[in-house]
């Protein structure tokens, strides 16, 4: 094999372990991110049974165990309105099924006209994707087993005991730590956002339009890791109200809960900065020194509230850093920018009082602050050149 030949055949074997590897950490977190929730399942699947089963007496409670595992699978701050709709649903389809069976026997056009029914007024009810696949699911149990067995009026025991254990075991037993869970989902999306910034701080410099396409890209798929943080963030508040275990947990907590709309605003802002970094670029406005470096500092900021954050602590040190890069856009603004310069600095300045208010300053002090930070706080606001936060 020639030389050239073995480097590229090397190379590729490089690249294809170093992804082996990286996949395989990738999914050791996600087991890890996942053992918590598969024990609360297989504790609650158990209980359930042997409730149902040994002291209920129910001969084969099978639906006793789905509930519960069903519960803790709506892990999305909806356990409770889920096992309530799990209990509305089985009724539903019982009471259907049965009443039109009465009426018009069994069949396979029956069962259709059962299920369309079932589905209708679980839908008319207001209820969501649970409700209506148990109100058909319960149906086509009556419609195909009432004549043979007693199981699908127990149904509706089982759903109350499976749901039920469900819930102790997530409020009582086993409570996941929401503080855990919430900072395992926020990080990545904190990252996301900084490594984002910092990228088309990078471009912005060098002047390099790839660059900051590729970090505005990066910017948009964090969309998903954004969404995961506000999804935890709502678990988490169902959690500390129902699990007196966690309880203290609430302060730290706290700090993620007030804080993540304001994230994800900032997110949405950002987006909207590195699109106008590269319509600058394009239409080669003048780009002052202090502008890149005021978006790394923004950058900063937001990998120092994701410490702050981590830590428990104020996040003073984010802040100071926010506010530092308010000040340096100001500069660059006065040294003198374009069109899309100056809609950047007015995003840098939006961008900044978001972080503001997510690390805890108030909604109208913010802004104060910033425009203070960027030296306009002296200026009439009518002013010919003026942008806001």
């Amino acid at each position: 094999m020639t030389s050239p030949a073995r480097r590229s055949l090397t190379g590729t074997l490089t690249k294809a372990g170093d992804r082996s590897r990286t996949g395989f950490r990738a999914g050791l977190r996600r087991v890890r991110g996942g053992l918590a929730l598969a024990v609360q399942a297989g504790v609650a699947s158990g209980l359930a049974w042997f409730v149902a089963h040994d002291l209920i007496g129910r001969p084969a409670p099978f639906f006793a165990p789905i509930a519960a595992v069903i519960t803790l699978a709506s892990s999305v701050g909806q356990r409770v309105r889920r096992t309530a709709e799990l209990v509305v649903g089985v009724a539903i389809g019982i009471g259907i099924g049965d009443a039109l069976i009465l009426l018009i026997g069994s069949g396979p056009w029956q069962i259709g006209l059962i299920v369309v029914l079932a589905v209708l007024v679980a839908t008319a009810v207001g209820g969501g994707t649970p409700l209506v696949v148990q109100s058909a699911s319960s149906a086509v149990l009556v419609a195909t087993l009432t004549s043979s067995t007693g199981l699908p009026w127990t149904r509706f025991l089982d759903a109350l005991v499976g749901g039920g254990i469900g819930l102790v075991v997530m409020t009582l037993v086993l409570p996941l730590n929401p503080l855990s869970v919430v900072r395992r989902a926020a990080d990545p999306a904190l990252q996301a956002l900084a490594d984002g910034l910092h990228r088309v701080a990078a471009g912005l410099g060098e002047k390099d339009r790839d660059e900051v396409r590729d970090a505005l890209a990066g910017l948009r798929e964090a969309e998903g890791t954004f969404a995961a943080f506000s999804a935890a963030v709502t678990a988490a508040r169902e959690n500390v109200a129902f699990a007196p275990a966690r309880w203290r947990s609430r302060g730290a907590l706290a700090l993620y809960v007030e804080g993540a709309d304001q994230i994800t605003y900032m997110l949405r802002n950002v987006r909207v900065l590195s699109r106008r970094v590269d319509t600058a670029l394009g239409d080669d406005e003048p780009v002052p020194p202090v502008l890149p470096v005021s978006v790394a500092l923004l950058g900063d900021a937001v990998e120092l509230l994701k410490q702050e954050w981590a830590k428990g602590v104020e996040p003073e040190a984010a802040r100071e850093r926010a506010l530092r890069a308010a000040t340096e856009c100001g500069r660059a603004y006065e040294e003198g920018v374009g069109f899309s310069g100056g809609v950047i600095v007015a995003q840098i300045r939006t961008a900044a009082t978001d972080l503001l208010r997510a690390s805890g300053v108030d909604y109208a002090e913010a802004p104060r602050l910033v425009r203070r930070a960027v030296g306009w706080h002296l200026r009439p606001r009518s002013g010919k050149r003026r942008t806001r936060s």
